[in-house]
């Protein structure tokens, strides 16, 4: 197994943070200039300082380092064309096809071994602390991998990544590490493989592989070899470099001004690059501070201004959510706790360099997902290392206040996802359009995310479930049945679509309206790789979201699903299911068609209305699957989770079908039966091919999503748009987005007498009001909302 393209960057990404403070175990020499000075403040910022060896959670941390390093060290034999028996990096036909991958890639571990290694001789308590024979061993295995392979003589093959990120950085930090003991000639010959590899023309446009998080890895690398080789034009080249990652962009990579961020063109990755953008981000600011070369352009702002708009809205309760973590999800040994951990430790690390309101707001939420995280916490995760940790206990043990998590929705049109939060749980819709991938694979990872982008609704409990879709998950989880989704039953290669996002769907209505409270969600779905066709909407409320399906069609002679929920029990789980007040079975392999279906739950979970009654299929089964079948990186080890599923069938090839249901996350059988009960609290006031939408009376909520102009019980547009007003006493706001992005105004009259529109957005244009109001939305706004507030007649 080797890992992944990001594989081995990720592994010592979470040892990144610390306070920069000397004190690292092995020690260092007194700075005698600028570029010491920077070397040895790197050095800290890898390894940590200010912590205690033999206290926890770092002694457990330094002696699983130890005990790692022990057996790298012990299976290290240099050969020709490998220095460990499993990384045989000599490939026979050299050259950037992906048959090479894993042969770069090999020569990538190798370095990475090597820096581990490193950083066991450096940090305290690792039982191979200053151990003279392993720092020979060390540099020994340099010599062998820059003689053989990793010089200025030798052409890249293979993954690019490898030879422009993966093995300068672990070199570098190893460089950093072992300085003293490396002499002039390695050096000045790793400064020429590095320049070799990675020349400053790497970052002279932005463009290609050097955008977005690629970018800012590219001037880390540039920045690092201009420290230790102390050559002040390289990190100046690098410095400058990272200008072009600060604006916002409206297409492609990089971040949007509503949040959203993109890497690979097409693929939502806050969770993922984003997270090794903001890391290497806050890396190079605190490295850079105080120095000739200190980063001061003032576009950094937005960097800092992402930290509450792009990443923390995905981050509950310490987790990352997956669907901004692209082929991520499929890697063996990482989780969305280990992702979510390591983003927390990234905006601690950023901290230092903010504004001393931003840095105490950063601190409570660090303070809080740090408390909150029960099902892996932050500090003692293995993933997490000794100079994160550190940094982390400072917050933890500071004065800071540790805050909530926030309640409110928010929409990311750049990314076609939404975020909605309560006091009691979050939700999370990952949607798929013409301007983003349905999902991505490459590298041989992700090889069955094809249905994450097909309106996969996820949702987490604030003190419960919050391991569903870290507890073996992805490798268990029926492909074609994720929850929320609307699939086709039609057999899928692995890869199905192309690499990369290749495969988008030819769609543009996806989008919706949100006042920050609640929000009215559409998706026009068309299947990957197949003839599936639907409309779905998603209405976000205070204790419920209300699904609606309509227009599903399709004509691959397979079956088509909408999957209501498809909750991972564990390895034993066996939760009650109660329909209609009526215990189901618990054992492994029951079935059931459930015909006028009120209502269902499943105890510890969640409530399930269908207004009316429907007719729903359930099934209680154990899958099992391993890392390796969705990853060729990953093992073979067989895993077996239980999985509750329920589900509408709309049978082979339907025509029109549609769904109804209300999701409950986290509601009793009391509860959700009273719901039920309740025929007014939620009408339908269209399920069809052309509109969608519901009102709630209690709520004061009325959300339609136009898929075509046309009239709504009391509303009317003359072009599709998504609307959601909301009444409180005697006002209203009335939210309105172009989810199309089409070039005409869009006209909304809403039949109800309003005496004067009291605040509106610039982009909104009152056109009457009295009996009726009429609001002209201007066009040419990337999908954002705009709102405006009436007094009611």
């Amino acid at each position: 197994m080797f890992l992944s393209r990001r594989g081995f960057l990720r592994a010592v990404a979470a040892t990144a943070v610390a306070v920069p403070v000397l004190g690292a175990a092995a020690g260092h020499a007194m700075a005698a200039d600028a570029y010491d000075t920077l070397r040895l403040k790197w050095r800290d910022l890898m390894l940590g300082t200010g912590f205690d060896a033999a206290a926890e959670p770092y002694k457990t941390k330094l002696s699983a380092l130890g005990t790692t390093a022990a057996t790298l060290r012990s299976t290290m034999n240099a050969t020709s064309g490998s220095l460990w028996p499993d990384l045989d990096y000599a490939d026979p036909d050299p050259n950037t096809d992906t048959a090479s991958y894993g042969y770069s890639a090999a020569l990538g571990t190798s370095y990475s071994r090597l820096r581990t290694l490193a950083e066991a001789y450096s940090q305290p308590g690792t039982g191979l602390t200053g151990n003279a024979a392993l720092l020979t061993e060390i540099l020994a295995g340099l010599d062998h991998l820059h003689t053989e392979r990793y010089n200025n003589t030798q052409a890249r093959y293979g993954n690019w990544y490898n030879w422009q990120i993966g093995i300068p950085q672990a070199l570098l930090d190893i460089c950093a590490f072992l300085y003293d003991s490396l002499g002039t000639t390695r050096i000045a010959d790793y400064a020429a493989a590095i320049d070799h590899f990675v020349p400053d023309s790497a970052v002279a446009t932005y463009s290609g592989t050097s955008t977005g998080a690629n970018r800012v890895d590219l001037c880390r690398v540039i920045a690092l070899r201009g420290v230790i080789a102390k050559t002040p034009a390289k990190i100046a080249t690098a410095r400058d470099a990272l200008s072009p990652v600060f604006p916002y962009v409206t297409t492609g990579d990089g971040l949007y001004a509503d949040g959203s961020f993109v890497q690979h063109t097409v693929v939502p990755y806050a969770g993922s690059y984003g997270s090794v953008m903001l890391g290497g981000l806050s890396l190079l600011f605190a490295l850079l501070k105080g120095s000739t070369w200190e980063v001061t352009d003032s576009g950094r702002q937005v960097i800092f201004d992402s930290v509450e708009k792009a990443y923390a809205p995905f981050l509950f309760n310490g987790l990352a959510m997956d669907s901004v973590s692209g082929r991520a999800i499929s890697r063996e040994g990482q989780s969305d706790h280990s992702r979510g951990h390591a983003i927390i430790a990234c905006i601690a690390l950023l901290a230092q360099g903010a504004s001393a309101a931003e840095s105490a707001r950063w601190q409570s939420m660090v303070k809080g997902w740090i408390a909150r995280d029960y099902y892996v916490p932050i500090l003692t995760d293995p993933a997490l290392g000794v100079a994160a940790a550190a940094r982390l206990a400072a917050v933890q043990n500071g004065t800071a206040t540790a805050a909530a998590e926030p309640v409110g929705h928010r929409l990311f049109p750049g990314m076609d996802r939404a975020v909605h939060r309560r006091a009691a749980w979050a939700a999370n819709v990952s949607m798929a359009s013409g301007r983003i991938t349905y999902y991505e694979n490459g590298n041989g990872e992700n090889v069955r995310g094809w249905h994450t982008g097909s309106g996969m609704l996820y949702w987490w409990g604030k003190d419960f479930a919050n391991g569903q879709y870290s507890d073996a998950f992805w490798p268990t989880v029926d492909p074609y049945r994720l929850p929320g989704t609307t699939a086709s039953k039609k057999v899928l290669a692995d890869g199905a679509g192309g690499t990369w996002g290749a495969a988008l769907p030819d769609v543009k209505w996806v989008g919706g309206a949100s006042d920050g409270t609640y929000a009215s969600v559409g998706q026009y779905l068309k299947g990957l790789s197949s003839t599936l066709v639907a409309k779905k909407s998603w209405f976000f409320l205070d204790d419920a979201i209300v699904c609606l399906g309509a227009g599903i069609r399709g004509r691959d002679a397979t079956g088509v699903e909408s999957v209501v929920e498809n909750r991972n029990l564990g390895e034993a789980g066996v939760h009650a299911f109660t329909v209609d007040g009526t215990a189901q079975s618990t054992a492994l392999g029951w079935n059931a068609t459930l015909t006028g279906a009120k209502w269902a739950q499943i105890a510890g979970h969640a409530g399930y209305v269908f207004p009316g009654g429907a007719t729903v299929k359930a099934l209680r089964t154990a899958r099992t699957g391993a890392w390796s079948d969705i990853n060729s990186g990953g093992t073979t080890t067989p895993l077996t989770r239980r999985y509750l599923t329920l589900w509408f069938d709309h049978g082979t090839d339907p025509t029109d079908a549609t769904y109804h249901y209300v999701l409950m996350p986290g509601a009793t059988t009391t509860a959700t039966a009273a719901r039920a009960a309740d025929t007014t609290w939620v009408t339908a006031l269209a399920n069809t091919d052309n509109q969608q939408g519901v009102a709630v009376p209690s709520l004061g909520f009325t959300g339609v999503n136009f898929w075509f102009a046309g009239t709504v019980g009391t509303l009317t547009t003359n072009a599709p748009a998504a609307v959601m007003i909301r009444e409180s006493g005697g006002t209203a706001t009335i939210c309105v987005s172009d989810p199309m992005r089409q070039s005409a105004t869009i006209d909304v009259t809403w039949n109800r007498p309003v005496s004067a529109v009291t605040s509106k957005d610039s982009t909104v244009q009152t056109v009457s009001t009295g009996t009726s109001l009429t609001l002209r939305i201007t066009p040419g706004t990337l999908g954002a909302t705009h709102k405006a507030v009436v007094a009611l007649a």
